[in-house]
């Protein structure tokens, strides 16, 4: 399973590429913004792009009209080669989508919220579409029942399409996604960090520098 770090921040993506946690790069409009107030969003998604090679790099289209999701998708593409470009899911958002994947622009589906919506994304050309699995929780929704129906639709219909899971809660709903069979999850650094942590680990890094401290120096043979 892939891990997609949701960041514009090229420390926070140095970190994950640097220490191979990280698959690829998910941004939006507000973490670009975020990250460098005022400046060209396009310069810092070049940098970004710059910065982890051959990793795809998501960038979202700012349009919700599908002539306008087409144009800003192709302008977004031609940024870098590892671009994918993120169309939500609206009203005739897939005749935006099929116009771009014609064209070899790599598509991903976002505001997916069922395994029906996911199917239609995938047979129109997407070549990945995310479950927001945080958004369905706060409604109440089983996120990985939703994650698990899609897979095997997609499998049932031989879509070659991705399925990623978006920001699940801890580390057990991120296990629960990929057994479920999200081929990835995306997560913000602070959860990628998390996910190294646990109690029983500090504990036993503990017991072993308590067990080092108590362990008896070596003698020094005189010259």
């Amino acid at each position: 399973m892939r891990i997609l770090l949701a960041s514009a921040s090229p420390a926070d993506i140095r970190w994950a590429a640097d220490h191979g946690l990280a698959d690829g790069i998910v941004t939006s409009p507000s973490l670009l913004a975020n990250e460098r107030s005022g400046a060209d969003p396009r310069e810092l998604l070049a940098e970004i792009c710059r910065q982890v090679g051959l990793l795809p790099v998501h960038a979202s289209v700012a349009a919700v009209d599908p002539n306008d999701m087409y144009r800003d998708g192709r302008e977004l593409a031609k940024v870098a080669d590892s671009i994918v470009v993120e169309v939500p899911l609206v009203d005739d958002a897939v005749v935006a989508i099929r116009r771009l994947a014609s064209e070899g622009v790599r598509v991903a589906a976002t505001l997916a919220f069922n395994a029906a919506q996911a199917l239609l994304a995938a047979k129109s050309g997407a070549s990945s579409v995310t479950i927001a699995v945080d958004q369905l929780h706060e409604l109440g929704t089983d996120s990985i029942v939703v994650v698990q129906e899609s897979r095997r639709l997609f499998d049932r219909a031989g879509a070659e399409c991705d399925l990623v899971a978006a920001y699940p809660r801890g580390s057990a709903e991120f296990i629960a996604c990929g057994l479920a069979g999200a081929d990835a999850v995306t997560v913000d650094v602070e959860n990628l960090r998390s996910l190294l942590v646990h109690p029983l680990t500090d504990r036993g890094v503990d017991r072993f520098l308590k067990e080092l401290a108590t362990r008896p120096k070596p003698r020094i043979a005189p010259v």
